[in-house]
């Protein structure tokens, strides 16, 4: 990998990160609660597949590995949503 795609993801992820920070600290009613509740999961799925893929260095890696991490990363992810929808109920 090289250094400016490392630079490019690293640049991603902080950008991801403030903006995550930044919707989880804005008081919002339920239904932009959901909302921000998806698009911070959103983020973090994002931010989790860059990390897995490339910080990791699976990207080249035997798909089954691949599979394994990213389905695990997606299962947590919509879990998490479900569970932020039932709260906000």
């Amino acid at each position: 990998m090289t250094a400016r795609r490392i630079n490019v993801i690293w640049a991603i992820l902080l950008l991801a990160t403030a903006l995550t920070w930044w919707l989880g600290e804005s008081g919002s009613a339920t239904r932009a609660e959901l909302a921000s509740a998806a698009i911070v999961l959103g983020l973090s799925a994002l931010k989790g597949a860059l990390i897995v893929l490339d910080y990791m260095e699976l990207r080249h890696a035997p798909a089954l590995w691949r599979r394994l991490l990213l389905g695990w990363l997606a299962v947590v992810v919509l879990l998490l949503l479900a569970a932020s929808a039932w709260h906000a109920r």
